[in-house]
């Protein structure tokens, strides 16, 4: 099967006044059409900076990335992102700020009804139909963040990446969003790459981890598979046996095999 993500040899080198600060070494990784892949690895171990290398918001100093059989050279429309911080306009509605996006993507070929329309149903998609006419300081940070997914799913993205999304949610919200998550890529079949330091979260929603080891020069250690079942229950994969033994696998990667070296680099 051809990879629908294909990284080869990416390389990652910050050059700052302090000298050269390598972030990331020898990345190699496929990501098939339709999978939800998660990164994990302690802090600095450039999970965020790998995002920004597929959102093409960062250019690789070696290596190279493509999306759909095309180099990744930039930003593109066919790769939505969604920020811990939700990125919100304060002066537009919540349905103002998903139509600015769906404007931007498809104005030049669209009505205004259609464009309208799209909003509308990116809005239903993540249940916030109800406070599309409020602006964002009327809302929670869990409103907020469904906001920002609405957004990005509106411009009809090829890749949904997203880093750590709801790492500032209270546990209680960040649960609910995740179960909402796991229904709306069932419904949209989006490939996901999403950053996040959790590893319940990691498992619950991907079909691999991408397990990163510690920085400086920070690349891939292991890429577990999680060969559980959709759609997924979290209160029924509590006690089940598959989900224990890849929680078990990732917390000994990041805190056994990778947790002597985080503390000496703290």
């Amino acid at each position: 099967m051809t990879a629908f993500i294909d990284i080869h040899q990416a390389e990652m080198v910050f050059h700052t006044k302090k000298g050269h600060f390598h972030a990331l070494r020898e990345i190699n990784l496929q990501i098939h059409k339709g999978e939800f892949i998660a990164l994990i690895g302690h802090s600095g171990c450039g999970k965020s900076t790998l995002l920004n290398l597929i959102a093409g918001l960062l250019l690789p100093s070696s290596g190279g990335l493509i999306c759909d059989n095309k180099e990744i050279a930039g930003p593109g429309p066919e790769r939505g992102v969604v920020f811990q911080n939700h990125s919100l306009l304060p002066w537009l509605t919540c349905f103002e700020n998903v139509h600015l996006a769906v404007e931007r993507v498809f104005g030049a070929k669209e009505d205004k009804a259609a464009l309208k329309k799209r909003t509308a149903d990116a809005l239903e998609l993540v249940g916030m139909s109800h406070a599309a006419q409020k602006r964002p300081n009327e809302i929670s940070g869990g409103m907020k963040q469904r906001v920002g997914i609405a957004r990005a799913l509106a411009m009809e993205p090829k890749v949904l990446l997203m880093d750590e999304p709801f790492g500032a949610l209270d546990a209680l919200t960040r649960a609910h969003l995740q179960d909402e998550l796991l229904k709306i890529v069932a419904r949209t079949q989006s490939t996901v790459v999403m950053v996040t330091h959790d590893v319940d979260e990691a498992v619950l929603l991907s079909d691999r981890i991408v397990m990163m080891t510690n920085g400086p020069a920070a690349t891939i250690g292991e890429v577990l598979d999680v060969p559980l079942a959709r759609p997924r229950n979290r209160v029924a994969l509590a006690e089940d046996p598959t989900y224990m033994h890849c929680r078990k696998a990732v917390l000994d990667f990041l805190y056994t095999r990778h947790g002597t070296a985080h503390k000496q680099a703290a």
